[in-house]
């Protein structure tokens, strides 16, 4: 509750929560809702472990995100998962989390890391995820990620239009020591150019700051990535 008060305080429009939330009682989900209201921020998605999407728990995930007002039920996480079939198998279970959000105004989606962007037999499991899923279910692009696993950013959102509805702004820096722990704006990443994309072709409808280690204390990152984001975009 601090935190969502102190980003909010910051400027912040919007948070995420991350996969434990799906712990919450719908009370208490109320409770985060009705702080979120007060301070005028929205959840617009939530970060999920493969379990939200299992047959037993997929209500659970609808009732928890629908309290939250939240727009989109993310996997932010599918496991370990070794071949394109299991990939597949993965693309399968989204598919059917979006027949059964769809009724509830919610749609699924896939958040990357690096694993997703590295080829198994020559293929991204990314690309099966996209190709064997219906354009329902967004993808998610955390952009540090996929620039450290060896892809294009811009060419992935050229190649998906229309489903890459939210991004993690996270930046990355090939320098020895750096990685994750740079904050946006200092890495490698073309943001002007991925917002110019994202806006144009990807469908974005929301940015979210991510930061994977940072030299400054959490808040302060929080409020240095705010002033870096509205200076790179507006």
């Amino acid at each position: 509750m601090g935190t969502v008060r102190a980003v909010a305080k910051m400027g912040y429009e919007g948070v995420e929560f991350f996969s434990p939330y799906f712990a919450w009682t719908p009370d208490y989900a109320k409770e985060v809702r009705k702080l979120l209201d007060d301070l005028g921020i929205r959840c617009y998605s939530t970060h999920n472990g493969s379990n939200s999407f299992a047959p037993e728990n997929i209500a659970k995930a609808i009732e928890l995100n629908q309290i939250l007002g939240s727009k989109f039920v993310v996997m932010a996480s599918a496991g370990k998962v070794a071949t394109l079939d299991g990939w597949k198998a993965v693309a399968e279970r989204l598919s059917q989390a979006a027949e059964k959000m769809k009724p509830a105004g919610l749609r699924p989606g896939f958040h990357n890391h690096q694993f997703e962007f590295m080829p198994i037999e020559g293929v991204r499991p990314m690309e099966v995820l996209a190709q064997n899923t219906p354009k329902d279910v967004t993808l998610q692009l955390d952009v540090g990620t996929c620039i450290e696993a060896g892809s294009d950013p811009l060419a992935w959102i050229d190649k998906n239009p229309g489903r890459i509805t939210s991004i993690h702004c996270k930046d990355w820096s090939p320098e020895a020591g750096k990685g994750y722990r740079v904050l946006f704006g200092e890495g490698v990443a073309p943001w002007k150019k991925i917002f110019e994309a994202a806006e144009k072709t990807g469908g974005v409808e929301y940015y979210l700051i991510e930061q994977e280690g940072s030299d400054y204390p959490a808040m302060e990152t929080a409020e240095r990535c705010l002033a870096a984001i509205r200076k790179l975009h507006g």
